[in-house]
Parts: structure tokens; C-alpha cells; sequence
């Protein structure tokens, strides 16, 4: 096989092979963290609804909890 110019052996073919899948497994690691970190955070805001609900309707309040901060950065 020959890539730019160069022929390229079996080692460095097997080499190229393995460098690709280990970027393919990184990337997929990556990706299934980043999915985790969102799933967290929406779990999180979740929980403090149902607390804050929960807190309005044990002091007697009918009212809507109050609204909570603005968000905050680029991305809230």
C-alpha cells in the first residue's frame, strides 16, 4: 500500500489500524461522559423543582415557588 508517496509495510498498517480505534474508543468514552454530565444536570434541576414544590405545598402556600435564578454563562 503506499500513502503520500511512501510504501507502507504491515507494522505501520497494523500501526494506523490502532491509532484509529484507540481515537474511536476515546471518542466514544467522550461522548458517553458528556451524555452523563447532561443527564446529571437535568436530574439535578429535577430534583430541586419537585424539593422547591414540595417546601411551597408542607408551608401552604398556593402560590408558584418563586423563580429561581437566571441562568448564568453563555449556555445558562
Amino acid at each position: 500500500m503506499s500513502l503520500f508517496g511512501r510504501t507502507l509495510g504491515g507494522e505501520e498498517i497494523a500501526s494506523l489500524v490502532f491509532m484509529l480505534m484507540a481515537l474511536v474508543i476515546w471518542i466514544a468514552a467522550w461522548r458517553g461522559e458528556r451524555d452523563w454530565g447532561r443527564w446529571f444536570k437535568r436530574w439535578e434541576a429535577d430534583r430541586k423543582g419537585r424539593r422547591e414544590a414540595e417546601l411551597a405545598a408542607e408551608q401552604g402556600g398556593d402560590s408558584p415557588p418563586p423563580p429561581s435564578e437566571a441562568p448564568r454563562g453563555p449556555w445558562g
